[in-house]
């Protein structure tokens, strides 16, 4: 079984959730585009912006990374740093007033496994 299907999966149902949060804000506010003067909102946006723009890299990582044969143990555990490290940063500005920990700690585990990804891309095509 691909072990990308599982964190493809994780990251939408993650997606969804931050989406709906936006959504319920934005009806509670009456704001239909931006963030209007609200802070909440704004977070919210943020929080999930931010999955949509480091999410799809981080997966397109794994999938190039398990399309050339690295074990699914090693892939397992960039998968984990990817979601722990968004779910995270989502629940720190979606969820808080903006918890320092949480959007520290989410941004170090995803780019820990962005640059492990990138890292590994690297060796496997100079080595050949």
């Amino acid at each position: 079984m691909p072990v990308t299907l599982l964190y493809v999966g994780l990251i939408g149902l993650l997606m969804m959730v931050l989406s709906m949060r936006v959504i319920r804000a934005r009806r509670s506010e009456g704001q239909s585009l931006g963030a209007g003067d609200s802070a909440m909102l704004e977070r919210r946006i943020r929080a999930q912006g931010n999955l949509a723009e480091y999410g799809p890299l981080g997966l397109i990582a794994l999938m190039v990374l398990e399309f050339n044969g690295l074990s699914a143990p090693f892939l397992h555990g960039l998968g984990a740093l990817l979601v722990a490290g968004r779910v995270m940063h989502g629940w720190a500005l979606s969820f808080t007033d903006g918890n320092a920990i949480g959007r520290t700690g989410g941004m170090v585990l995803t780019l820990s496994m962005l640059g492990i990804s990138s890292l590994t891309c690297l060796r496997l095509f100079f080595a050949g």
